[in-house]
This record gives structure tokens, C-alpha cells and sequence, in this order.
């Protein structure tokens, strides 16, 4: 899904090419391919993670504030970095997480949703005390079959810079 507006992630076959720093634009988005969530996705991941009876109890679930069984919103945290990494995300650069900003959960995700992630570059810096780094900020959105958002954050990663003249 490329445009002029949109930079699709390197291929997770090749690997992509390592990125520094300078290759990274304000502006470059990313949209992934679309993610089907399966019951047996979320209450496997709320068994080892988020162990509510909303997110592993399809009997308790439909007597709760939602009315059926939901997605743990930590696990759309986690699938939103799965597929970009499956899909080749950063290529062969070495990205070091350095925190979230903003993180919200806006929709339920139930079972059989279908969602697409979106990570647009929203700022670029290079470090002052480490002048080989720099620090990418991305907001990402998480959006299901409807075109809502149900997740949204700022992630803040620190990438390899090349040599200053």
C-alpha cells in the first residue's frame, strides 16, 4: 500500500535495508495488512497476561459492561509491534524503544474484528548528548473493520545516526 504519501515497511523475506537516522521523514506512514482477532487469541493472551473474566471468560464476559468477550487492550499493544516487525517494520535498524505517550483505548476489539495499524513518523531528533543517535517519534493507530479507532499512542525509539561531517 504505497503512495506518496505512505512508505510501506521493507519486506520481512529480505529484511529490509538498515535505516539511519537521516532516512526517516516526518510525514512517512506505515499501514499494515489486516489482522483478524480470534477468541482463541484473546483468551490465550489473557490467560498468560491480563487475566480478567471480560478477556477469558466468553460466559462471564457476556454479563459484563461489554456483553461479550473483549480484547485485552495490552494485547493490541503488543499485536500493533508484531505486525509491523512481521512485515519487515524498521528493515535491519536497530530500533531501542524508549517509551509511550498517549496510549488510549477508545473500542472494544472483540472477537473476529478485523484491524489495520497505522504508524506515521511525527518527529525526528537527533541526540544532543549521543550525536550517533537519534530519536524517532511515531503515532500509531490501531483500527478495526469499520474504520474506528480502538487504539491509538506515541511511541518514542532511538535509531543509529550516521557520522556528522
Amino acid at each position: 500500500m504505497t503512495t506518496a504519501a505512505m512508505h510501506s515497511a521493507p519486506s520481512a523475506a529480505n529484511g529490509g535495508e538498515a535505516r539511519c537516522f537521516e532516512d526517516f521523514q516526518v510525514g512517512e506512514r506505515w499501514i499494515s495488512e489486516p489482522t483478524v482477532i480470534t477468541e482463541e487469541e484473546i483468551i490465550a493472551f489473557a490467560r498468560a497476561n491480563d487475566p480478567q473474566p471480560m478477556h477469558m471468560d466468553p460466559e462471564a464476559a457476556r454479563a459484563g459492561p461489554f456483553g461479550t468477550l473483549i480484547a485485552s487492550g495490552w494485547q493490541i499493544a503488543a499485536l500493533s509491534m508484531r505486525v509491523f516487525l512481521q512485515a519487515g517494520g524498521y528493515g535491519k535498524t536497530p530500533m531501542v524503544g524508549m517509551g509511550l505517550d498517549e496510549l488510549r483505548w477508545t473500542k472494544p476489539v472483540k472477537a473476529g474484528d478485523t484491524l489495520v495499524v497505522e504508524r506515521e513518523v511525527i518527529e525526528t531528533v537527533r541526540s544532543k548528548s549521543r550525536p550517533g543517535m537519534g530519536m524517532i517519534r511515531t503515532r500509531v493507530t490501531v483500527r478495526n473493520q469499520d474504520g474506528d479507532a480502538v487504539m491509538s499512542l506515541v511511541s518514542l525509539g532511538r535509531v543509529p545516526a550516521r557520522a556528522q561531517a
